[in-house]
């Protein structure tokens, strides 16, 4: 496997770092190689979506990043739009999840998790 690192910035704030260790541990997936998955995909209410799962290991065309001490995988269509972002976990009264800062989304949709680039 030949994972490529990539000069973009990708940030995860503390709380999502702790988040995301904290589903690499439930998911009990070799911690040596494990990360998180970032991806763009097309669809949602405004174009694109943004896709996160837990991972074994990246794939061979994988850009790897340490964003706040996590793995993070993303996939070379997916970095285009993903250069910039801010992924924070956020709890509120009414539900709690992650949340994404864009600056590359020209526009986006109530739901905070599909966005127009």
């Amino acid at each position: 496997m030949s994972a490529t690192t990539q000069p973009i910035a990708l940030t995860l704030t503390g709380a999502a770092a702790e988040k995301v260790k904290q589903f690499i541990a439930d998911e009990q997936v070799p911690a040596e190689t494990a990360g998180l998955r970032m991806s763009v995909l097309p669809g949602g209410c405004s174009g694109f979506k943004y896709g996160l799962s837990i991972e074994d290991e990246p794939m061979e065309d994988d850009f790897v990043l340490d964003a706040s001490g996590v793995r993070v995988f993303v996939d070379p269509f997916s970095a285009q739009y993903l250069n910039g972002v801010e992924v924070d976990y956020v709890t509120t009264m009414q539900s709690s999840g992650f949340a994404f800062r864009n600056p590359n989304a020209t526009g986006g949709c109530g739901c905070g998790s599909s966005f127009t680039a």
